[in-house]
């Protein structure tokens, strides 16, 4: 049972990852979020990137939360595997 919910949270945490890294790329594609793909990907994120963006400080145009959230995101799959 507990291999089930290791491999069943890294995939969650895999599809997390792959999802943060697409708003990385829309962000310089599509940078309004005016395409349906961008606006849902942009939606899954923003929970997960609001509060960690509140938590570092000002960069001015570039937004390091995606970064530090992969790395945590990193360490986790890390930790379950």
């Amino acid at each position: 049972m507990a291999a089930y919910l290791a491999n069943f949270l890294q995939v969650v945490v895999f599809v997390l990852w792959l999802l943060i890294v697409g708003r990385v790329i829309a962000s310089f594609v599509d940078p309004r979020g005016r395409h349906p793909l961008t606006a849902f990907v942009i939606g899954a994120t923003e929970p997960i990137l609001a509060p960690v963006r509140r938590l570092l400080p000002q960069t001015g145009m570039v937004d390091f939360s995606p970064m530090l959230v992969l790395l945590v995101l990193s360490a986790v799959v890390r930790a379950l595997g």
